[in-house]
């Protein structure tokens, strides 16, 4: 069940921590029934070790308060007592080493599954959730150990059953001995809870609307330590400005958590002062008591004792509590994260062709990204036949990488149709549509891995161990002679995260140009491809081409017009419409919009020389 952030914070009681808890449990007994019966098992167990304790301690002290006073007492009962106690206690400290291996052994399991259920829903979500900046904050709230957190959460909730069945088991003992207790024990605890649900509730509210802020410092940080940034962040000065408004979101956050922390201290500190007062009156109570022979020795030996675990037990189940309710702010959202669905979706048909033959046909086409008003793409019908190189060229924003994410299916169209060899794009499995795509984007990986694995991660189910003909990719890409000059040729580790070895902009390019000629794809789509390289070594690469491309339909997106000008067709795209379609010669002879954008580039080329 997916609520509005304003529901949620409304929300934020008994019900949410309820619905919270069951859900948790639900997925935790899946993961592992058996861990979690047997940590429910000895937790609750260990939790009557206390009361139990109170109970052999008591026959203990009036047991040796008979033989000491000669009231019929002998020193097998004191055995006993004694050997029940050691066995309590012994028991108790033994459960409490179990209770921390079954903790440990269930958060390495709730680790395992729930962060790879987290990146399995991940990869089936839709480019447009990456691209939404209040998903951006739930994956970040999702980010933030959520294995961690998911365990505390069971934890918590455990603690709060283990504490409730410590206090109604000590309870007990203790109204047995002075009824009063009960008495104070509610005019402690209520208002106690009542302040603690309160603040847990402040917390909770105040993490929940800080977590777009927190993205923020995560920005700054990245802004500021990351390879990738820190030359124009040393250039321009901007770490003085940087670490101002990180400064500023951190005091910020200092600030509110110190009020909250000042109503933490002062009232813990109330309460701890009433409640040893209520407490002690009754103890008072139970030693006049035994003065006046009502009660005996052990009945006040037990007293003090059982009383401060009960005032413990008060705490801790108080605490476990609003702890838990605090923690529910993360085990929604992942609630929320998992009821997410991608709109890309398959069909349960799944078509797939016997062999794909590269045609594309768009229909209609029209395209709007959730949240905007403004059509992208405004019905665009377009064919482009088996094997043909198809250049799209146009302004900035014109529509040209949108067009091609659609025929991926990154997207869906808002309006008409995208077909693959006469078949509507959306019957077909997407792991079939992908197998047949071969794709350069603008913003290429670069993958932190040995140069081979780089290129075979464009095929990696059959590359990976291929070096033949990953070598042989690489000299088509015009790689092959840098990848070899590199300290350990094909293994060497590229990146600054791992590895020693970093490539510049150009280099990295070329990997990405032969990550994508390593997939043996019906379909290949270029998007800048060569925009890091110098003019020579786009010669070079472009020379084979036609060899790379042979028997592949190709769509190709360049402001370079040497690289356009060797297209079959070319499209001019303006405002998310074709405007304009032919040769470099006809579109040249037509004095539209193509030949006024090859004269820009041409000027732009005479004033570099």
């Amino acid at each position: 069940m997916i609520e509005t952030e304003g529901e949620k914070l409304s929300s934020t009681n008994v019900r949410l921590l309820l619905r919270s808890a069951r859900w948790a449990w639900g997925v935790t007994w899946g993961i592992h029934k058996g861990l979690l019966s047997a940590m429910t098992i000895i937790t609750l167990l260990h939790a009557l070790a206390p009361a139990a304790l109170a109970y052999a301690v008591r026959g203990l002290v009036n047991a040796a308060s008979d033989i000491v006073r000669g009231q019929g007492g002998d020193s097998s009962q004191l055995l006993y007592w004694l050997s029940l106690s050691f066995g309590i206690t012994l028991l108790e400290t033994l459960g409490d080493f179990m209770v921390k291996y079954f903790t440990r052994r269930l958060h390495d399991e709730l680790n395992l599954h729930i962060t790879s259920d987290v990146l399995d829903h991940a990869a089936r979500l839709d480019m447009t959730h990456f691209e939404d900046g209040r998903f951006q904050d739930m994956l970040e709230r999702t980010q933030q150990g959520v294995a961690q957190r998911f365990s505390l959460f069971i934890s918590r909730v455990l603690a709060i059953g283990a504490n409730l069945v410590q206090m109604i088991s000590l309870v007990m003992i203790l109204a047995a001995i002075e009824p009063l207790i009960l008495v104070v024990l509610l005019l402690i605890a209520i208002p106690y809870l009542f302040f603690q649900w309160r603040l847990a509730k402040e917390r909770y509210e105040l993490e929940f609307n800080r977590i777009t802020k927190q993205r923020w410092t995560r920005y700054f940080v990245l802004r500021l330590t990351s390879h990738e940034y820190v030359p124009e962040v040393k250039l321009l000065r901007l770490a003085p400005l940087l670490i101002s408004k990180f400064r500023a979101l951190m005091a910020e956050f200092r600030d509110h958590n110190l009020k909250v922390n000042r109503k933490i201290l002062w009232g813990s500190s109330l309460y701890a002062t009433i409640a040893a007062l209520g407490f002690y009156v009754t103890f008072a109570r139970v030693a006049l008591r035994v003065v006046n022979s009502d009660l005996t020795i052990g009945d006040i030996a037990i007293y003090g004792g059982a009383m401060a675990r009960l005032r413990q037990a008060l705490e801790s189940a108080i605490m476990a509590t609003t702890d838990a309710l605090e923690h529910t702010i993360y085990i929604a959202n992942l609630q929320e994260f998992f009821a997410l669905e991608p709109t890309v979706v398959e069909t349960a048909v799944g078509v797939e062709l016997p062999t794909c033959r590269g045609e594309i046909i768009l229909q209609n086409v029209s395209f709007t990204y959730p949240g905007t008003e403004t059509a992208v793409l405004d019905n665009i019908s377009l064919h482009i036949e088996p094997g043909e190189t198809v250049a799209i060229v146009g302004r900035n924003g014109a529509g040209k990488t949108t067009l091609v994410k659609l025929i991926a299916r990154l997207y869906d169209p808002t309006a008409g149709a995208v077909l693959l060899d006469g078949v509507d794009v959306r019957q077909m499995s997407l792991d079939y549509l992908h197998r047949q795509l071969s794709f350069v984007f603008q913003q290429y990986g670069r993958y932190e891995a040995t140069a081979a694995h780089n290129i075979a991660y464009g095929d990696w189910h059959t590359l990976l161990n291929d070096q033949a003909r990953i070598e042989e990719i690489a000299r088509l890409a015009d790689a092959h002679e840098m990848i070899e000059s590199m300290p350990e040729g094909y293994e060497t580790l590229l990146g600054r995260m791992f590895g020693q070895h970093t490539l510049s902009g150009g280099q990295w390019q070329k990997i990405a140009i032969a990550r994508a000629f390593a997939r043996d794809a019906a379909l290949l789509i270029l998007d800048e491809p060569t925009s890091n390289l110098d003019p020579r070594t786009e010669f070079r690469i472009f020379s084979n081409f036609r060899e790379l491309a042979r028997g592949r339909t190709t769509i190709l997106i360049s402001h370079r017009f040497s690289t356009v000008s060797m297209a079959d067709r070319i499209l001019v795209l303006d405002k998310g419409r074709i405007v304009e379609c032919g040769s470099h010669e006809a579109l040249m002879a037509q004095g539209g919009e193509y030949a006024t954008l090859y004269e820009l580039h041409q000027r732009r080329l005479e004033r570099v020389a």
